[in-house]
Formats: structure tokens, C-alpha cells, sequence
């Protein structure tokens, strides 16, 4: 037993012999590549001259470093990638004891972060700069969740989300204005709007899919962006509106005057009582999201959202009807977004076309891709890294974009799923079943 112990542990040393020629080789050829991409983005700054020219100033040093880690990056994993350390194709990067026990323990995260956002308005009141970055990523988890519902549970791509992001926003906007109606009465209203949008954009893209789906919904969230920014006699053009009045504690106003919440609960005065409440306030909506997502996963029609997303036909043929459950994923979608863009006008105060790019929807999309299609507690983990790790990167303003690129794409490489790959079943059984011997011979269940 023990020869064929060390015959078998030769073999395997035999097998797993580390090729430096080859790993060497796809080093040379990422650092390579790395050079093409990166020379004159990062190897050339360029700066205006006193004349008006451009000027132009080499940096090759910089330029040296990168190529230098991308060079052993490549290497480090070619060696890894060889001695069986790392499997590239099924993005693991551990073995299947250790993904047990992170999966048993996965279950705690979402408790945790729950407990953590609700304590943390307790744990960082004097820094008002943490207050509003976690506004900011609680913002963007009810965003991801809005459309994860279209893009992770329905299976339809949309990057023209952002559309009903302002849609909520000004729709607020303009009740608050012309009506003066509260935050609390036109937030479902805003929602309502937003919903009603989502099914007129349902309408025409019934028989899309794919790339021409995404085609089209990113020529709506533009079409948007364009009315907003000349119907400026409406909107107030690319001067926005300003002046949104902000949220009060039912009815009780945040101001330094008399029946102000500060002296109504005996308290001094102090600004950050209404970002503490604004704090709760993208809590508890962020919540409704989720509880209402994940209730939704569970009915028929959360079931015919995934039905839907795996096989369209297979779906027709079953009987599902396509047209109201493509109607439904997008009109709720739209409704959240709806929600968290009302809720974006009353915390800035000023609203304009400028806040509604594309580039927000292709952040959203990233943080619903990234953390794992359908997966709740993987869009907000991705929202807290790629929001907040944004913000951390902010001091290097030229790297990390970079930084921020090559993050996602070591993401997609190593897990492709998503941070998050897996998913719970809309149905299971509460336990084992047993079946007889003589019930499987007859195939009975």
C-alpha cells in the first residue's frame, strides 16, 4: 500500500511538472499586450501648452511598473494555473471543502450587512462624509435590485435602466414644484410614472432579444436623457431644477426654528439628524425591494421570469405568457428605479439631465452582472464594492479607472458568474423525501 502511495504521489508530481518555458512565454505576451494598451494612455501625459498646443511628457517609469506586474501577474498565475492551485475554467479558486464551508457561512452575510447598515448611522455620526457614501451605496443596492428583477431574473438585457431613474426623479421634481405636494405622497406616484414607462418601453421590444433588446433600451434611456435636457420650459433644460424640498419626519420639518424636530424631541439642533434619516429612509426602501423581489421569485410569476430567462421558446411552448410576464419584469423594474430616483431628488435638492447618463445605467448593469444574476445579496455586496471602492480610489484620479476596469475584468476571468454564482430555488421540497424501492421500479414519485 504504501509503494503504490508513493507510485501514486510520483505520478501525480510527474503530472503536475511546471512548464517555467510556456508560463514564461504567456508572460512575455500579456506584458506585450499590456504595452500596446497602455502606451500612450499611461506611458504619454498630455497638457496644454502656454501657446494652446498640446504638450507632450513621456512617463516611462510608470509605464514600466505596469507592464512589470502585469508581467508577473501572468507569470504568478501560469505557475498557479499549472501546479493545479487555480482552475481558470470553473473560475475556483479553492477546493470543494473550502466552498462547503464558505457556502454554510454565506448565510450569515446577509444578517450581517443587514445589522451593520442598520448600526452604522450610530457608528459613524461624527463623519458625515461615511453618512452620505453609504446613502450613496444603499442608493445603488435598490437600483441593482430593481434591475435585477429585469436583467438577473427575467433574462433581458437593459441598459437604458437610468431612464426611470429620472423619470422618479423628475417626476418628483415637478409635483414638488407646481403642486407642492410632500415627499411622502409623491413617492408612490413616482413609482407609478416610472412603472407606466417601463410597460410603454415593454411594448415595442416584445419580440427582441439579445443585442437589438439592448439596442433598443439604450436609445430610450438616451431619448429620455435628450426630452429632459430641450424641454426646457418643462424641466428646466441643462439648468435642472433646484430647490426640491427635502422629506420631513411626519410633518415635523428638519430646521432650526420652533416645531422643527429638533426641539419637538428635545433635542440641539444638529444637520445630521436629517442624513441619519435619509439614511433609514434608502433603508427601509432598499428592503421593500428586496422583500418584495424575493416574494415575487416565489409566485408564478417570479417562476415564468426564469422560465423565461433560461429558454424563450420552452417557455411559449408551456403555455406562459410571454408578452405580460416581459410587461411585468419591466414595469416593476422601472417602479423601483422610480422609487430611488424620487428619493435622489429630495437628498441632493437639485436635479438635472447631467445625473442621468449612460454611465449610470452602465454602472448599475455592472453591479447586477458582477455580484451574480439573480442573486440578492451578491448585487449588494457588488454595490458596496465597486460604490465604496470607487470612493476609496478617489485621491488617484488617473489610476483608478484603470484600477476600477481591471478589477472587473479579473472578475469576469475568475469568477464569471459573478461574486455570488449561486442561486436558492424559487421551489424545494421542506425535506427529504423518501420513495420505495418498488415505487422507483415502477417509475412512480
Amino acid at each position: 500500500m504504501a509503494d503504490a502511495h508513493h507510485a501514486a504521489r510520483g505520478g501525480d508530481a510527474k503530472e503536475r511538472r511546471i512548464d517555467f518555458k510556456a508560463a514564461l512565454k504567456d508572460a512575455v505576451l500579456a506584458a506585450l499586450i499590456a504595452f500596446g494598451l497602455f502606451g500612450l494612455i499611461v506611458g504619454i501625459r498630455t497638457e496644454t501648452g502656454p501657446i494652446g498646443a498640446l504638450d507632450l511628457f513621456p512617463r516611462p517609469a510608470l509605464l514600466a511598473t505596469i507592464v512589470a506586474i502585469v508581467f508577473a501577474g501572468r507569470f504568478a498565475v501560469a505557475i498557479l494555473y499549472q501546479r493545479g492551485a487555480l482552475d481558470l475554467d470553473a473560475g475556483r479558486f479553492v477546493s470543494a471543502e473550502t466552498r462547503e464551508r464558505l457556502g454554510r457561512l454565506s448565510r450569515f452575510v446577509g444578517p450581517a450587512l443587514l445589522g451593520f447598515a442598520i448600526a452604522a448611522p450610530f457608528l459613524f455620526y461624527s463623519n458625515r462624509y461615511l453618512l452620505d457614501l453609504g446613502i450613496l451605496v444603499l442608493t445603488y443596492v435598490m437600483l441593482g435590485w430593481g434591475l435585477n428583477i429585469v436583467v438577473g431574473l427575467a433574462g433581458l438585457l437593459d441598459l437604458g435602466y437610468v431612464a426611470f431613474y429620472a423619470v422618479g426623479a423628475y417626476a418628483y421634481a415637478l409635483m414638488a414644484h407646481y403642486t407642492g405636494l410632500s415627499f411622502w405622497v409623491c413617492l408612490p406616484v413616482a413609482g407609478i410614472l416610472a412603472a407606466f414607462w417601463g410597460v410603454l418601453l415593454g411594448f415595442p421590444v416584445l419580440r427582441l432579444r439579445g443585442d437589438y433588446l439592448a439596442i433598443v433600451t439604450l436609445a430610450f434611456g438616451e431619448i429620455i436623457r435628450l426630452v429632459l435636457i430641450n424641454w426646457a420650459s418643462f424641466t428646466g433644460g441643462p439648468n435642472g431644477i433646484a430647490g426640491i424640498p427635502r422629506p420631513s419626519f411626519f410633518g415635523i420639518p428638519f430646521v432650526d426654528d420652533a416645531g422643527g424636530f429638533a426641539e419637538t424631541f428635545g433635542l440641539e439642533f444638529d444637520p445630521r439628524h436629517r442624513i441619519v434619516f435619509l439614511f433609514y429612509v434608502i433603508l427601509a426602501l432598499a428592503l421593500v425591494t428586496n422583500i418584495v423581489t424575493i416574494r415575487l421569485r416565489r409566485l408564478p410569476i417570479g417562476r415564468a421570469w426564469e422560465a423565461l430567462r433560461e429558454d424563450e421558446i420552452a417557455c411559449r411552448s408551456l403555455g406562459i405568457n410571454t408578452t405580460n410576464t416581459k410587461l411585468t419584469a419591466f414595469a416593476l423594474g422601472a417602479m423601483f428605479g422610480g422609487f430611488a430616483g424620487a428619493f435622489f431628488a429630495t437628498r441632493q435638492g437639485f436635479i438635472s439631465p447631467e445625473s442621468f447618463v449612460f454611465m449610470e445605467s452602465a454602472l448599475i448593469l455592472a453591479i447586477v452582472v458582477l455580484g451574480g444574476m439573480g442573486s440578492q445579496i451578491g448585487v449588494a455586496v457588488a454595490a458596496l464594492l465597486m460604490v465604496g471602492g470607487f470612493e476609496l480610489f478617489r485621491e488617484f484620479a488617473q489610476a483608478r479607472m484603470l484600477l476600477f476596469g481591471g478589477a472587473m475584468v479579473a472578475i469576469m476571468v475568475w469568477r464569471p458568474r459573478g461574486l455570488v454564482a449561486t442561486r436558492e430555488p424559487s421551489v424545494f421540497l421542506e425535506r427529504k423525501k423518501i420513495i420505495a424501492a418498488e415505487q422507483v421500479e415502477e417509475a412512480r414519485t
